[in-house]
């Protein structure tokens, strides 16, 4: 999955790919990254959390961006981006003072859950899914503005979410639901048949 995520980045205009690993991973080197030589860097200092990772990431990136680059952070776990939404997502926030997000408007009913006496999940409300959008990655902030906002939310699930917690409001940018997060057994067959289709 990986491979598959780094080479849907490793595009024009992206000039490096930083890649955050573990700091005691071996799986790496086993692969073959040569075709993308020259724009790979394996980071390895990966932390505990997404945040802590991509935090630590952009520390050890510093010596070699700019605090006005603009940085895309993208998941490993996310194998499947069309370029089409990468390209989207660059055109619409690269003129944007504060950057944004790949996100879908939820297209489900959402319910909010409440665990009743016994433990059992029960409904405690209805939300109106009109207001509610699917995060995505990649997520495009320039580097000194972000590096600042992780700094400050320890708990933040994503980049958008430090951000948010400075005050500001990052653009949505409409992806697709083929840029899927790989995160249940059954998400491993649909993103092969995605790839598969791809190739």
């Amino acid at each position: 999955m990986l491979w598959h995520a780094v080479r849907e980045v490793c595009v024009p205009p992206v000039e490096s790919v930083f890649v955050v690993l573990a700091p005691e991973d071996k799986a790496f080197a086993l692969q073959d990254w040569g075709a993308f030589a020259g724009k790979l860097e394996p980071l390895f200092c990966g932390g505990e959390t997404r945040r802590d990772s991509v935090y630590n990431g952009l520390v050890a990136a510093m010596a070699a961006v700019n605090a006005d680059d603009w940085l895309l952070v993208h998941d490993a776990a996310r194998p499947c981006l069309p370029l089409s939404d990468l390209k989207q997502l660059i055109a619409e926030c690269e003129k944007d003072e504060i950057g944004g997000i790949l996100a879908v408007p939820a297209s489900d009913t959402v319910k909010k859950a409440q665990k009743d006496e016994a433990g059992a999940q029960r409904i405690a409300g209805t939300e109106d899914r009109a207001q509610l959008w699917l995060a995505q990655t990649p997520q495009m902030f320039r580097a000194g503005l972000l590096t600042q906002a992780l700094s400050r939310a320890a708990d933040a699930t994503d980049e958008a979410s430090a951000v948010e917690k400075m005050g500001l409001r990052p653009r949505l940018v409409l992806g697709s639901r083929q840029n899927l997060k790989v995160t249940y057994p059954e998400d491993v067959a649909i993103a092969e048949a995605i790839l598969a289709r791809a190739t």
